[in-house]
């Protein structure tokens, strides 16, 4: 966890809340407080109104960590420099910006703009003696883009440390009562950064109200993120940001779900699962389409619509690159390996597609790439979905006949029980068999057409409708 020095005006802006916090507190009118969790028990803190001009943006918020690697260049910047006018517009930018593409306006942010042009600012932010924002930061960039020139804002014991900040923000953020909540990589970056203080699973669960089960999840989640944005690295530096896995949160919780599942019964197949998962979910796909990838989609349905290119990354030790790239990765052998080589590839493609140090031809043959490729996933899907819609029909008429026999089951106890009272109306009984062998009939004629196999159940079906076995 980042520990920065004071900004330029710290000194300026203690000596300044100071005199402020003094005021409030002589003063005659009410005194307004913020209440905030610290150390597991509420602190109650003055509240004062400050020039925006005056206040920091928190470079350590957990709101925008994920997309701090949007601008390469200006988050190296930010992290050896981040009180200097050009990472504080930087930190702006990123605070108004969707979590998805930081390039776009966030539509909860116009919404938060909307109701503080509405409604004077309901709830204060927190800042630090020196002047950094640590509760509040999106709200000061609303009233920033509204001209308003003042934010009204609780003010931190003195002796806090960035560590106590980091806890305080935390705490606030995870009150049910937050308007805006932090994006879902920024959620997992916040856990991963609390287990890495030490503080166990279930204490962490409980702080963010989820249950333990669901933490150790995010946290696998959080990992297979991070190992797919190391293997995404080209040789020219370019590799994929936490930002590009914002929005796949449902797809990737299944993904978590279904890979548990299959490695309690086959790990090399839970393994290429996840492979192939991971090359629907970086390009785009559906949690209703990517479910139909189970262990065997890489070769009965992906390794024939992959592009040439592609192929090639299956072949034993073959070294193989896209077109225009300086990309390559050596294939080894075995079924989950193959899977593997294919996922480095279109990682590797995908981080090209929005690199600024490679040549503009470069860039678009790998956009190019990976439109093809999402092209021939697309059809490899549509052909397993397919699949699984027959295999639900043809398990759907094996189950309705495993009913009808239970019913024929049961028509027997209740024969049993008819005789011994002598309560059988054979004129209705006689009526429904008719019934029944109208329906097998139909049953027959329509397993005769579709039906090739010639086996005990078939034969006695048709034999019993008139059919030639």
């Amino acid at each position: 966890m980042r520990k920065f020095d004071l900004p330029p005006r710290a000194e300026q802006n203690t000596e300044l809340v100071a005199k402020r916090l003094k005021e409030v507190l002589e003063g005659d009118g009410p005194k307004e407080t913020v209440t905030v969790e610290w150390n597991g028990r509420p602190l109650h803190v003055g509240v004062i109104d400050m020039q925006l001009r005056d206040l920091y943006y928190n470079p350590a918020t957990h709101r925008i960590r994920a997309q701090l690697d949007h601008k390469p260049k200006l988050a190296a910047r930010l992290e050896a420099e981040p009180w200097l006018d050009e990472s504080q517009n930087y930190l702006h930018s990123l605070l108004v910006g969707k979590p998805t593409n930081p390039d776009e306006l966030d539509p909860e942010f116009l919404t938060l703009m909307e109701s503080l042009e509405k409604v004077e600012q309901q709830e204060p932010g927190l800042i630090t003696h020196s002047g950094i924002l640590v509760n509040g930061n999106t709200r000061a960039a609303a009233l920033k883009n509204l001209k308003k020139p003042f934010i009204r804002v609780g003010v931190l014991p003195p002796s806090f440390t960035w560590d106590d900040i980091n806890a305080v923000e935390l705490s606030l953020q995870l009150r049910h009562d937050r308007r805006r909540e932090y994006s879902y990589i920024n959620r997992l970056l916040a856990m991963e950064e609390q287990e890495m203080l030490g503080r166990a699973a279930d204490d962490i669960a409980r702080s963010f109200h989820i249950q333990k089960k669901t933490f150790l999840q995010e946290r696998w989640i959080l990992g297979v993120i991070q190992e797919m944005i190391e293997r995404s690295k080209t040789a020219d530096g370019s590799q994929l940001t936490l930002a590009d896995f914002e929005g796949h949160q449902e797809n990737l919780k299944e993904l978590h779900r279904t890979y548990t599942k299959t490695a309690a019964i086959n790990q090399d197949t839970a393994d290429q699962l996840k492979e192939n998962r991971i090359v629907a979910i970086i390009l785009d796909f559906a949690k209703t389409q990517t479910r139909h990838i189970g262990g065997e989609f890489h070769s009965k349905y992906l390794e024939k619509s992959l592009p040439q290119s592609l192929k090639k990354a299956t072949e034993d030790g073959a070294v193989i690159g896209i077109p225009g790239l300086s990309v390559t990765v050596s294939a080894p052998s075995g079924t989950v390996a193959q899977a593997r080589a294919v996922t480095d590839q279109l990682l590797q493609a995908k981080a090209l597609t929005t690199a600024r140090s490679i040549p503009a031809e470069a860039r678009e043959e790998a956009q190019r790439v990976v439109a093809e490729v999402r092209k021939r996933v697309g059809r490899a899907l549509d052909e397993a979905a397919r699949d699984d819609r027959l295999k639900k029909v043809q398990q759907t008429a094996a189950e309705r006949l495993d009913d009808a026999r239970a019913s024929v089951d049961q028509c027997v106890s209740d024969l049993a029980t008819a005789f011994s009272t002598s309560s059988l109306d054979e004129g209705t009984f006689d009526a429904a068999l008719v019934r029944l062998k109208a329906s097998l009939d139909k049953l027959a004629r329509s397993a005769h057409r579709g039906v090739t196999s010639r086996e005990e159940g078939m034969i006695w079906l048709l034999k019993a409708s008139g059919y030639e076995a």
